[in-house]
């Protein structure tokens, strides 16, 4: 009805699920890469909460996407079903068809599902059951749930569970005659709404998606719908679709905050004020759904001519490298994309990336993290959020998809809450991270300087010179000097020191230094001069570049 007055192909704020309107903010990138993360331990219960509305499922569909090729996947989304019944459910899922006399024998499906899992093993595929809604489910089912994960080999768990819910699902799981399940939970997340940021950064996506070529909603009208929404997409979508419907209807081409408290009070009855049990009795969904792009690594480009950015015309002193480096203004990562879309190619990324360090990338060389290593320089490629990003403290290459679905690599020098820096075609380029996030899957690579040799996992029990250094390094974040016979052994106090350390920063805390932890480690206590990504010295990052003497 309202689409030509617009200029809009589509309307923008239809509940229907779209590939092409997927918008994922940092909490939704960040509860995909816990459950990701969860997805790779040794089976157990992953569980994430959320409000109606948060966008669980649109996390859920995209974790579907990436799951691994060696994966299966039973998904349940109707959990209110007898034990015997969700048994069944789950065979059914795996392609497991039963005779009429098993199929009500909660031992002969249990027989059956553990012989398919013991089979699957051992092609070294492994199975995932998904329980969506899973506040409704029965104690006594949620029991036999339970039970499930005691089926294993000697040394493996044979099943992932991952429990989906409303808030009611925690307390649920509260229950003292749940501990035991709650006790096998090895990740949590709760989803909470849309930010302010990403509250604006949402609708503006969905309306230049739908074909938008101007600003329709003013920026007291988005917060507005921040207000009236508390940030639920489904919210959001009604009250900008009322929005758009009466800005039509009285001929008007600008929607201020006086068409959304009228869409609110609309939808509402009453108020815009939406308590938590109105907000249940809105019907779950929202964001739109979609796979994300498959990451393909590092594919080839055209070489690109030697990183050197352009720190100033005259000079490449440390206080004019300050004066450029320094920018106030955050772009929309979607307009920095398309402006520099011609050097976001992955040579472009990888030199510059190099450069921060120090070493020499050649384009159509050796493969990027074979010279790397030559230069003693070790890749870490992995999927993660902004947080572990922020906890590494290194700068990486962001592998993003634009809105038509092109991939960028583009290198990240610097990381607040509110904005990030990228560097591209040898300037660094502000943008926000609520836009940025819109465009970026949690795929980076980044490089570091490893202090252990062969990159060891180290936890209790091993005795060794690597494990002095941890000592050595956890010592010095808390100032404390190393006893000049310091053990070389990994003890429970030393397991205890590094746990608090990983909690510290929002790392999975089991007391063992693994990659992850070992890069974050060496981050902070860093003397060497090597980059670093949060409070980065721009002048450094400068002189890492350009060669420069700060």
């Amino acid at each position: 009805m309202y689409l030509s007055f617009f200029g809009l192909s589509e309307k923008p704020f239809a509940i229907t699920p779209n590939p092409r309107y997927l918008y994922m903010s940092e909490r939704h990138a960040e509860a995909l890469a816990h459950l990701m993360y969860g997805l790779n331990e040794a089976g157990g219960f992953i569980q994430l909460t959320g409000e109606v509305g948060t966008g669980k499922t649109t996390v859920v569909r995209t974790l579907l996407e990436q799951l691994p090729q060696h994966a299966d996947v039973a998904v349940i989304l109707n959990p209110r079903l007898s034990p015997a019944e969700l048994l069944l459910t789950i065979c059914e899922e795996l392609g497991i068809f039963l005779s009429e006399a098993s199929s009500t024998s909660l031992k002969d499906l249990v027989d059956v599902l553990n012989s398919r899992l013991l089979a699957t093993h051992a092609k070294g595929r492994k199975v995932v059951v998904i329980i969506d809604e899973a506040q409704n489910l029965l104690p006594e089912t949620l029991e036999q749930v339970r039970l499930l994960t005691n089926l294993e080999t000697a040394t493996h768990k044979l099943l992932q569970i991952i429990l989906i819910g409303q808030p009611e699902l925690r307390d649920l799981l509260a229950r003292n005659d749940l501990r035991q399940l709650a006790q096998r939970i090895t990740g949590r997340f709760h989803l909470t709404p849309l930010s302010s940021d990403d509250t604006a950064a949402y609708i503006r996506h969905r309306m230049q998606v739908a074909g938008a070529t101007r600003e329709i909603f003013t920026e007291r009208a988005l917060q507005a719908v921040h207000r009236a929404s508390r940030g639920i997409p489904r919210l959001i979508n009604i009250i900008c679709d009322r929005a758009l419907l009466g800005a039509y209807t009285r001929g008007e081409y600008e929607i201020g905050p006086a068409l959304i408290s009228e869409a609110s009070k609309e939808i509402d009855g009453e108020s815009t004020r939406y308590t938590h049990w109105k907000w249940a009795a809105i019907a779950a969904g929202g964001i739109t759904i979609a796979a994300l792009i498959a990451l393909k690594l590092w594919p080839a480009s055209p070489a690109p001519e030697p990183v050197k950015p352009q720190v100033s015309q005259s000079s490449s002193s440390a206080s004019s490298a300050a004066a450029i480096l320094t920018a106030p203004v955050a772009l929309d990562a979607g307009q920095a994309l398309q402006q520099y879309a011609t050097s976001t190619g992955t040579d472009n990324a990888l030199t510059t990336l190099f450069a921060l360090w120090g070493a020499h990338y050649e384009s159509g060389g050796a493969r990027s993290c074979q010279q790397a290593s030559s230069q003693g320089l070790e890749c870490v490629f992995q999927k993660g959020s902004w947080d572990l990003l922020r906890s590494l403290n290194r700068p990486a290459i962001l592998h993003l998809s634009d809105d038509q679905g092109a991939a960028h690599q583009a290198v990240i020098i610097a990381l607040d809450t509110a904005s990030a820096q990228l560097m591209l075609d040898k300037q660094i380029v502000t943008v926000t991270t609520a836009s940025l996030s819109r465009y970026w899957n949690g795929d980076y690579l980044l490089l570091w300087r490893p202090k252990i040799k062969d990159q060891k996992v180290l936890s209790v029990g091993m005795r060794s010179n690597d494990v002095l250094w941890l000592r050595a390094a956890l010592a010095r974040l808390k100032a404390e000097a190393l006893p000049a016979k310091a053990s070389s052994e990994f003890d429970d106090a030393l397991m205890a020191s590094l746990a608090d350390f990983q909690r510290a920063h929002r790392l999975h805390a089991d007391g063992v230094a693994g990659l992850q932890t070992q890069v974050a480690l060496d981050s902070a206590t860093a003397s060497d001069g090597s980059p670093t990504l949060v409070k980065s010295s721009f002048m450094a990052l400068s002189a890492a570049v350009t060669g420069a003497t700060p």
